[in-house]
C-alpha cells in the first residue's frame, strides 16, 4: 500500500501510519518481523518468483508454517500453502 500511495497508484483518506493500527487491532492481525532465519531461507529459495517482497513472504511463510493469502501461483512452487 505504501509502495502504491507513493506512486500516485493509490489515493488514501489517511496515512498508513493513521489507517492500518486500527485496522490491525479489529481484525486481530499480528505483524510478523523479518527475522534472520527468513532472511537465510530467500537466499535458499530458487528464483520461482523474481518479486523479492513476494520471496520474503514465501520464506516467512515456509519458516513458520503460515499460508500466503494470494492469487499469485507462483508461491505454489515453493511449496507454500496458499490460500484463495
Amino acid at each position: 500500500m505504501a509502495i502504491k500511495a507513493s506512486l500516485g497508484k493509490l489515493t488514501l483518506a489517511k496515512s498508513l501510519g493513521e489507517l492500518i493500527p486500527p485496522v490491525l487491532t479489529d481484525s486481530g492481525i499480528e505483524l510478523v518481523a523479518i527475522e534472520i532465519g527468513d532472511v537465510a531461507r530467500v537466499a535458499a529459495l530458487p528464483f520461482h518468483h523474481r518479486d523479492p517482497f513476494d520471496r520474503l513472504l514465501a520464506a516467512q511463510a515456509l519458516e513458520r508454517g503460515f499460508a500466503v493469502v494470494s492469487v499469485d501461483e507462483a508461491f505454489d512452487s515453493y511449496g507454500v500453502q496458499r490460500v484463495w
